[in-house]
């Protein structure tokens, strides 16, 4: 699994492709910062971390549309599950693959609170925690969304589609959800990961919504080893 990770860093470095989603993750999140924050002189950062979840959106499919199509396509897949590693393992380690890269933007954040901390601001350590760990949670699901999603076709552009799509999709349930009601909208709540965000990044720390993003990363990474078990296994 650790080889795996390796792997998948280092191809990731190897190319432009992180370097550039880096760079256009920092430029929109410094305009929304500085929009949003400085100029606006709120000493909190938690209107940045609702405002940048949208930017992953489209981020993230980019991101992760190569983690598993890439291989099938150039026919590594199946060197992959025929090693000794298990199909679990693979999965997981192309996934924190591409949670790497999302560190490295989650971590570039800090930037601002430095320069929040610099210009006198005095935010709110619970809403700031709830802030970072809500952050770090919603991109963890939606990196296992885009690993799923690269995991249904060998083309790279389908993948980010489909991975887009779902991902638009998570970001209406609660506008769906309203205008349905009733027991519909009660269903749509299981799907809802803005809500439970809302609610971190507003300093309610609260432990089954945490549990709920890991449960949501499971899920995903599940799907995504029960596509390539079928594919495996079809193939013969």
């Amino acid at each position: 699994m650790l080889a795996i990770w390796r792997r998948e860093v280092q191809a990731y470095f190897y190319q432009p492709i992180a370097y550039v989603l880096i760079a256009v993750f920092f430029l929109i999140s410094s305009i929304y910062f500085t929009l949003g924050t400085v100029a606006a002189r709120v000493a909190e950062m938690n209107y940045l971390f609702s405002s940048i979840t949208f930017i992953l959106t489209f981020v993230i499919p980019i991101l992760t549309m190569r983690i598993m199509s890439e291989d099938r396509k150039n026919g590594t897949e199946v060197l992959l599950i025929t090693s000794p590693a298990d199909v679990y393992q693979i999965v997981i380690g192309k996934f924190l693959g591409s949670f790497t890269v999302f560190l490295v933007m989650f971590a570039l954040t800090f930037i601002y609170l430095i320069i929040l901390f610099v210009l006198g601001g005095q935010p709110e350590i619970p809403r700031l925690i709830g802030g970072y760990i809500a952050f770090l949670l919603i991109g963890a699901c939606y990196v296992a969304i885009g690993v799923f999603a690269s995991s249904l076709t060998e083309n790279q552009i389908v993948a980010a589609i489909i991975s887009f799509a779902i991902l638009l999709l998570v970001n209406l349930v609660d506008s769906i959800a309203s205008f349905v009601g009733g027991f519909a909208a009660k269903v749509l709540d299981i799907f809802s990961l803005l809500s439970r965000y809302s609610a971190l990044n507003s300093g309610i720390l609260d432990l089954t919504s945490i549990i709920y993003y890991l449960s949501f990363v499971a899920v995903f990474l599940f799907l995504t080893t029960r596509v390539i078990d079928k594919r495996r296994w079809s193939q013969g």
